[in-house]
Protein backbone atom coordinates (compact mmCIF):
# COMPACT_ATOMS: atom_id res chain seq x y z
CA UNK A 1 0.00 0.00 0.00
CA UNK A 2 1.51 3.16 -1.07
CA UNK A 3 1.73 5.60 1.64
CA UNK A 4 0.55 9.11 1.55
CA UNK A 5 2.67 12.00 1.56
CA UNK A 6 2.57 14.76 4.00
CA UNK A 7 1.22 18.15 2.38
CA UNK A 8 3.84 21.00 1.77
CA UNK A 9 3.53 24.69 3.17
CA UNK A 10 1.28 26.64 1.06
CA UNK A 11 -0.05 24.48 -1.61
CA UNK A 12 0.20 26.49 -5.28
CA UNK A 13 -3.99 26.39 -5.71
CA UNK A 14 -4.82 28.64 -2.36
CA UNK A 15 -4.92 32.31 -3.24
CA UNK A 16 -2.68 34.63 -1.95
CA UNK A 17 -5.43 36.55 -0.23
CA UNK A 18 -7.47 34.49 1.99
CA UNK A 19 -9.72 34.75 5.23
CA UNK A 20 -8.91 31.48 7.54
CA UNK A 21 -9.64 30.25 10.84
CA UNK A 22 -6.95 28.90 13.39
CA UNK A 23 -5.99 25.63 13.53
CA UNK A 24 -5.08 23.60 16.80
CA UNK A 25 -1.69 23.12 14.67
CA UNK A 26 0.99 25.17 14.47
CA UNK A 27 1.67 27.02 11.37
CA UNK A 28 -1.35 25.77 10.21
CA UNK A 29 -4.87 27.06 9.35
CA UNK A 30 -8.40 25.88 7.98
CA UNK A 31 -9.72 27.20 4.60
CA UNK A 32 -13.27 28.24 4.37
CA UNK A 33 -13.99 24.98 2.39
CA UNK A 34 -13.01 22.94 5.74
CA UNK A 35 -10.12 21.87 5.18
CA UNK A 36 -6.84 22.50 6.81
CA UNK A 37 -3.35 23.37 5.18
CA UNK A 38 -0.23 24.25 5.82
CA UNK A 39 0.87 28.45 5.90
CA UNK A 40 2.65 28.81 3.04
CA UNK A 41 6.86 28.44 3.23
CA UNK A 42 8.27 31.76 4.06
CA UNK A 43 5.38 33.44 6.12
CA UNK A 44 5.30 34.55 9.46
CA UNK A 45 2.37 35.25 11.72
CA UNK A 46 1.76 39.09 12.54
CA UNK A 47 -0.69 39.00 16.04
CA UNK A 48 -3.41 41.93 16.09
CA UNK A 49 -3.33 44.68 18.31
CA UNK A 50 -1.09 46.79 15.66
CA UNK A 51 -3.37 48.57 13.30
CA UNK A 52 -0.62 50.84 11.47
CA UNK A 53 1.68 47.86 10.85
CA UNK A 54 -1.22 45.39 9.70
CA UNK A 55 -2.23 47.93 7.41
CA UNK A 56 1.54 48.06 5.85
CA UNK A 57 1.15 44.36 5.97
CA UNK A 58 -1.98 44.12 3.89
CA UNK A 59 -0.96 45.74 0.79
CA UNK A 60 0.35 42.46 -0.36
CA UNK A 61 -0.35 39.19 -0.62
CA UNK A 62 -1.69 37.89 3.15
CA UNK A 63 -4.03 35.67 5.01
CA UNK A 64 -5.97 36.96 7.20
CA UNK A 65 -6.98 35.04 10.47
CA UNK A 66 -10.27 35.21 11.95
CA UNK A 67 -12.59 33.23 14.68
CA UNK A 68 -16.32 33.29 14.50
CA UNK A 69 -17.63 32.92 18.80
CA UNK A 70 -21.46 33.04 18.69
CA UNK A 71 -22.50 35.93 16.89
CA UNK A 72 -18.68 37.76 17.26
CA UNK A 73 -15.64 37.90 14.86
CA UNK A 74 -12.84 38.33 16.54
CA UNK A 75 -9.20 38.75 14.68
CA UNK A 76 -6.01 36.43 15.23
CA UNK A 77 -3.55 37.88 13.43
CA UNK A 78 -2.86 37.98 9.59
CA UNK A 79 -0.05 35.62 8.09
CA UNK A 80 1.92 37.41 5.39
CA UNK A 81 5.55 37.39 3.74
CA UNK A 82 8.64 37.34 6.08
CA UNK A 83 10.67 39.99 3.94
CA UNK A 84 7.44 42.62 3.74
CA UNK A 85 7.01 41.87 7.71
CA UNK A 86 10.21 43.29 8.27
CA UNK A 87 9.55 45.99 5.69
CA UNK A 88 6.23 47.21 7.30
CA UNK A 89 7.86 46.76 10.87
CA UNK A 90 11.15 48.90 10.13
CA UNK A 91 8.58 51.71 8.09
CA UNK A 92 6.27 51.36 10.91
CA UNK A 93 9.21 52.45 13.69
CA UNK A 94 10.15 55.53 11.61
CA UNK A 95 6.68 56.66 10.76
CA UNK A 96 6.21 56.62 14.76
CA UNK A 97 9.27 58.41 15.33
CA UNK A 98 8.35 61.11 13.80
CA UNK A 99 6.84 64.58 15.42
CA UNK A 100 4.13 64.81 12.30
CA UNK A 101 2.63 61.35 13.54
CA UNK A 102 2.55 62.59 17.29
CA UNK A 103 0.40 65.66 15.93
CA UNK A 104 -1.58 63.55 13.71
CA UNK A 105 -2.67 61.20 16.61
CA UNK A 106 -3.56 64.48 18.50
CA UNK A 107 -5.34 65.70 16.00
CA UNK A 108 -7.70 62.07 15.62
CA UNK A 109 -8.27 61.91 19.49
CA UNK A 110 -9.67 65.12 19.36
CA UNK A 111 -11.68 64.63 16.14
CA UNK A 112 -13.47 61.87 18.00
CA UNK A 113 -14.12 63.34 21.26
CA UNK A 114 -16.02 66.08 19.12
CA UNK A 115 -17.47 63.30 17.36
CA UNK A 116 -18.55 61.51 20.30
CA UNK A 117 -19.71 64.79 22.22
CA UNK A 118 -22.15 65.44 18.80
CA UNK A 119 -23.16 62.16 18.85
CA UNK A 120 -23.63 62.15 23.04
CA UNK A 121 -25.84 64.87 22.40
CA UNK A 122 -27.93 63.61 19.39
CA UNK A 123 -28.43 60.38 21.11
CA UNK A 124 -29.83 63.04 24.00
CA UNK A 125 -32.29 64.03 22.03
CA UNK A 126 -33.38 60.70 20.39
CA UNK A 127 -34.23 59.55 23.93
CA UNK A 128 -36.04 62.55 25.00
CA UNK A 129 -38.34 62.63 21.56
CA UNK A 130 -39.03 58.63 22.63
CA UNK A 131 -39.95 59.37 26.22
CA UNK A 132 -41.94 62.59 25.00
CA UNK A 133 -43.40 63.10 28.88
CA UNK A 134 -46.13 65.28 29.38
CA UNK A 135 -45.00 68.65 31.03
CA UNK A 136 -45.92 67.67 34.76
CA UNK A 137 -42.96 64.98 34.11
CA UNK A 138 -40.71 66.78 31.92
CA UNK A 139 -38.09 66.96 34.14
CA UNK A 140 -38.07 63.43 34.83
CA UNK A 141 -37.64 62.70 31.12
CA UNK A 142 -34.34 64.92 30.86
CA UNK A 143 -32.94 63.14 34.04
CA UNK A 144 -33.94 59.36 32.30
CA UNK A 145 -32.55 60.87 29.31
CA UNK A 146 -29.25 61.74 30.72
CA UNK A 147 -28.70 58.85 33.07
CA UNK A 148 -29.87 56.41 29.77
CA UNK A 149 -26.88 58.62 27.89
CA UNK A 150 -24.38 58.61 30.37
CA UNK A 151 -24.44 54.44 30.48
CA UNK A 152 -25.24 53.71 26.45
CA UNK A 153 -23.06 55.92 25.33
CA UNK A 154 -19.51 55.35 26.40
CA UNK A 155 -17.04 54.41 23.78
CA UNK A 156 -16.22 50.43 24.01
CA UNK A 157 -19.62 50.25 26.36
CA UNK A 158 -20.84 47.34 23.78
CA UNK A 159 -24.21 48.41 24.40
CA UNK A 160 -26.90 49.10 21.89
CA UNK A 161 -26.50 52.69 21.30
CA UNK A 162 -22.82 51.87 19.70
CA UNK A 163 -24.12 49.81 17.14
CA UNK A 164 -24.71 51.06 13.57
CA UNK A 165 -26.58 48.66 11.98
CA UNK A 166 -30.31 50.65 13.30
CA UNK A 167 -30.52 54.28 13.06
CA UNK A 168 -30.08 56.08 15.99
CA UNK A 169 -33.80 56.62 16.97
CA UNK A 170 -34.31 52.79 17.35
CA UNK A 171 -31.00 52.62 19.57
CA UNK A 172 -32.38 55.22 22.04
CA UNK A 173 -36.02 53.40 21.99
CA UNK A 174 -33.57 49.68 23.05
CA UNK A 175 -31.60 51.28 25.24
CA UNK A 176 -34.18 53.11 27.16
CA UNK A 177 -35.86 49.61 27.67
CA UNK A 178 -32.46 48.17 28.33
CA UNK A 179 -32.01 50.64 31.17
CA UNK A 180 -35.43 50.00 32.46
CA UNK A 181 -34.78 46.29 32.65
CA UNK A 182 -31.89 46.60 34.91
CA UNK A 183 -32.97 49.32 37.59
CA UNK A 184 -36.80 49.19 38.17
CA UNK A 185 -37.18 45.41 37.65
CA UNK A 186 -35.76 42.20 38.99
CA UNK A 187 -34.53 41.20 36.23
CA UNK A 188 -30.71 41.36 37.72
CA UNK A 189 -31.76 38.98 40.46
CA UNK A 190 -34.02 36.44 38.30
CA UNK A 191 -33.33 32.56 38.09
CA UNK A 192 -34.00 32.25 34.69
CA UNK A 193 -33.69 27.94 32.74
CA UNK A 194 -31.47 27.54 30.77
CA UNK A 195 -34.00 27.37 27.77
CA UNK A 196 -33.40 28.37 24.45
CA UNK A 197 -35.86 31.63 23.95
CA UNK A 198 -36.70 31.08 28.10
CA UNK A 199 -33.96 34.59 28.40
CA UNK A 200 -36.12 36.17 25.58
CA UNK A 201 -39.55 35.69 26.62
CA UNK A 202 -38.67 36.99 30.24
CA UNK A 203 -37.35 40.59 28.64
CA UNK A 204 -40.19 40.70 26.01
CA UNK A 205 -42.44 40.60 29.20
CA UNK A 206 -40.18 42.73 31.37
CA UNK A 207 -40.37 45.53 28.20
CA UNK A 208 -44.19 45.64 27.76
CA UNK A 209 -44.35 46.64 31.63
CA UNK A 210 -41.46 49.73 31.17
CA UNK A 211 -43.56 50.30 28.06
CA UNK A 212 -46.54 50.44 30.18
CA UNK A 213 -45.13 52.80 32.74
CA UNK A 214 -43.68 54.90 30.68
CA UNK A 215 -47.04 55.40 28.94
CA UNK A 216 -48.53 56.42 32.14
CA UNK A 217 -45.79 59.82 32.31
CA UNK A 218 -46.98 59.97 28.87
CA UNK A 219 -50.37 60.86 29.68
CA UNK A 220 -49.39 63.26 32.79
CA UNK A 221 -50.93 60.61 35.35
CA UNK A 222 -49.95 61.21 39.09
CA UNK A 223 -47.15 59.51 40.44
CA UNK A 224 -47.67 56.58 42.11
CA UNK A 225 -45.79 56.18 45.86
CA UNK A 226 -44.16 52.91 44.96
CA UNK A 227 -43.46 53.74 41.61
CA UNK A 228 -40.02 52.13 40.44
CA UNK A 229 -38.97 54.79 38.06
CA UNK A 230 -39.08 57.63 40.19
CA UNK A 231 -37.33 55.25 42.91
CA UNK A 232 -34.42 54.08 40.68
CA UNK A 233 -34.31 57.95 39.76
CA UNK A 234 -34.18 59.26 43.25
CA UNK A 235 -30.64 57.39 44.02
CA UNK A 236 -27.75 58.59 43.32
CA UNK A 237 -26.20 57.66 39.41
CA UNK A 238 -22.79 55.58 39.75
CA UNK A 239 -19.98 57.92 39.39
CA UNK A 240 -18.34 57.15 35.51
CA UNK A 241 -15.74 54.94 35.63
CA UNK A 242 -16.26 53.35 39.09
CA UNK A 243 -16.47 49.59 39.20
CA UNK A 244 -20.35 49.10 39.80
CA UNK A 245 -22.00 47.07 42.74
CA UNK A 246 -22.48 43.23 42.64
CA UNK A 247 -26.14 42.74 41.89
CA UNK A 248 -25.51 39.14 43.73
CA UNK A 249 -24.69 39.25 47.34
CA UNK A 250 -21.29 37.03 48.11
CA UNK A 251 -21.51 33.57 49.59
CA UNK A 252 -20.61 33.36 53.48
CA UNK A 253 -17.17 31.88 52.33
CA UNK A 254 -16.50 34.93 50.91
CA UNK A 255 -18.18 37.30 53.32
CA UNK A 256 -16.00 35.70 55.94
CA UNK A 257 -12.65 36.18 53.52
CA UNK A 258 -13.95 39.34 53.06
CA UNK A 259 -13.94 40.12 56.77
CA UNK A 260 -10.91 38.59 58.16
CA UNK A 261 -8.99 40.96 55.68
CA UNK A 262 -10.75 44.44 57.23
CA UNK A 263 -8.73 45.59 60.21
CA UNK A 264 -10.90 46.34 63.03
CA UNK A 265 -11.29 49.76 63.53
CA UNK A 266 -11.28 50.78 67.48
CA UNK A 267 -14.55 52.31 69.11
CA UNK A 268 -15.06 55.84 68.70
CA UNK A 269 -16.53 56.19 72.67
CA UNK A 270 -13.63 54.09 74.09
CA UNK A 271 -11.07 56.83 75.62
CA UNK A 272 -7.79 56.54 74.48
CA UNK A 273 -5.24 55.22 77.42
CA UNK A 274 -1.80 55.92 77.07
CA UNK A 275 0.21 52.87 78.13
CA UNK A 276 2.43 52.98 80.51
CA UNK A 277 6.44 52.47 80.72
CA UNK A 278 7.05 48.88 81.75
CA UNK A 279 9.93 48.81 84.04
CA UNK A 280 13.29 47.33 82.86
CA UNK A 281 12.85 43.51 83.56
CA UNK A 282 15.54 42.74 86.27
CA UNK A 283 17.94 39.74 85.22
CA UNK A 284 17.49 36.97 87.20
CA UNK A 285 20.49 33.44 86.86
CA UNK A 286 18.47 30.72 85.33
CA UNK A 287 17.58 28.33 87.73
CA UNK A 288 19.28 25.05 88.37
CA UNK A 289 17.90 22.03 86.43
CA UNK A 290 17.98 18.69 88.36
CA UNK A 291 20.17 16.18 86.80
CA UNK A 292 17.73 13.79 85.54
CA UNK A 293 17.64 10.33 87.34
CA UNK A 294 18.35 7.54 85.52
CA UNK A 295 15.02 5.17 85.48
CA UNK A 296 15.64 1.37 84.23
CA UNK A 297 13.86 0.58 80.73
CA UNK A 298 10.24 -1.07 81.61
CA UNK A 299 10.67 -5.36 81.69
CA UNK A 300 8.96 -6.45 78.21
CA UNK A 301 6.23 -8.92 78.61
CA UNK A 302 6.59 -12.30 77.38
CA UNK A 303 5.15 -12.88 73.97
CA UNK A 304 1.70 -15.11 74.62
CA UNK A 305 2.40 -18.29 72.65
CA UNK A 306 -0.59 -18.60 69.82
CA UNK A 307 -2.72 -21.13 70.35
CA UNK A 308 -3.11 -22.98 67.04
CA UNK A 309 -6.42 -22.64 65.29
CA UNK A 310 -9.46 -25.05 66.05
CA UNK A 311 -9.96 -27.61 63.24
CA UNK A 312 -13.33 -27.06 61.39
CA UNK A 313 -15.52 -29.54 61.09
CA UNK A 314 -15.67 -30.78 57.98
CA UNK A 315 -18.97 -30.19 55.53
CA UNK A 316 -21.19 -33.18 55.02
CA UNK A 317 -21.63 -33.76 51.60
CA UNK A 318 -24.50 -36.27 50.18
CA UNK A 319 -23.33 -39.88 49.10
CA UNK A 320 -23.38 -40.82 45.59
CA UNK A 321 -23.18 -43.60 43.98
CA UNK A 322 -21.11 -42.69 41.25
CA UNK A 323 -18.52 -39.71 41.60
CA UNK A 324 -19.55 -38.43 37.60
CA UNK A 325 -22.87 -38.86 38.84
CA UNK A 326 -24.66 -34.89 39.40
CA UNK A 327 -26.87 -33.98 42.37
CA UNK A 328 -30.67 -34.67 42.66
CA UNK A 329 -32.46 -31.55 43.68
CA UNK A 330 -33.36 -32.88 47.00
CA UNK A 331 -29.69 -33.69 47.75
CA UNK A 332 -28.33 -29.80 46.39
CA UNK A 333 -30.73 -28.15 49.06
CA UNK A 334 -29.54 -30.61 51.50
CA UNK A 335 -26.05 -29.74 50.68
CA UNK A 336 -26.71 -26.04 50.77
CA UNK A 337 -28.64 -26.74 54.50
CA UNK A 338 -25.50 -28.28 55.53
CA UNK A 339 -23.18 -25.37 54.59
CA UNK A 340 -25.57 -22.96 56.29
CA UNK A 341 -25.49 -24.66 59.30
CA UNK A 342 -21.89 -24.91 59.18
CA UNK A 343 -21.27 -21.01 58.84
CA UNK A 344 -23.66 -20.47 61.49
CA UNK A 345 -21.32 -23.08 63.85
CA UNK A 346 -18.60 -21.26 62.89
CA UNK A 347 -20.31 -17.42 63.70
CA UNK A 348 -21.38 -19.27 67.00
CA UNK A 349 -17.34 -19.75 68.13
Amino acid sequence: MPQETPPTRGPLSTPTTLTVTPHARAGWVTLPSGQPTPTPEGWVHVPPGDALLTRKVKTGPHWVVEEKRGPKVFSRGVWAPAERVERARAATELQRASPDHEKKLAAGRARRAREQADYVIEFTRHVEAFLAFHVRHEAVAHELARRVAEHATPVGSGTVARTERIPVAQRAEAAVIAWMRHQTTAYDHMHIARIKGKRREVRRMLAEGSRALLESYRRGRDTAPDCPLARALSTPAPTPGASPEPTRKPSPFVRSRLASRIPSEPEADAPEVEPEPEAAPVASPPPARPAPIASPPPARPAPIASLPPAPRPPIPRPARSRPDEPLSEDDEAARRRSRMEAVRARLRR
